[in-house]
């Protein structure tokens, strides 16, 4: 496992971040809560498709504004790295989950737009729950491409820190 690790490590030099708290990139750390607000929307349409509970299309107009806006100071941070950093800005991958990002951030705030013009429960069936389900498809090809800026480029990731702090066996 060593010969592993010494062999990545010369193989993959660290992509740090400058958008960051104390060494910790910050993108990575916002873009969890509009994720859920996102995922919980699809949920809160079905809910609402099955029982007819004014409740779910509450919750979900509320998660929607929560997925846009949290999509946003996420999308921020991450398109700041993106600038500010020339060795990410090389990486095809990288435009590539910014660019699902950004499509991604369009459906959100449609589909916000869409609960806050109207009744919420109207705008549930059938289009909230068609840009729902998009946005959760999207999330799931905008989090492989992230994982991939993580795992095979090391983007945010301090690969000397991670093998000093690494236990010896």
């Amino acid at each position: 496992m060593d010969w592993f690790v010494t062999m990545t490590r010369k193989t993959l030099a660290s992509i740090n971040s400058r958008i960051a708290v104390m060494g910790h990139p910050v993108h990575p750390a916002l873009v969890h809560f509009p994720v859920a607000a996102l995922i919980g929307l699809l949920a809160t349409d079905v809910a609402y498709i099955v029982t007819s509970d004014y409740f779910w299309a509450r919750a979900g107009l509320w998660l929607a504004g929560i997925g846009a806006a949290g999509g946003a100071v996420s999308g921020t941070a991450g398109l700041l790295d993106m600038l500010l950093v020339s060795r990410i800005r090389r990486l095809i991958t990288a435009w590539c989950h910014a660019a699902l990002a950004v499509m991604l951030l369009s459906l959100a705030a449609l589909n916000w737009l869409l609960r806050i013009g109207s009744s919420p429960e109207s705008a549930i069936f059938p289009w909230g729950i068609y840009l729902s389900g998009l946005s959760v498809m999207l999330i799931g090809a905008t989090a492989f491409l992230g994982s991939q800026l993580v795992y095979e480029h090391a983007v945010g990731v301090d690969l000397d820190d991670a093998a000093a702090k690494r236990p010896r066996v």
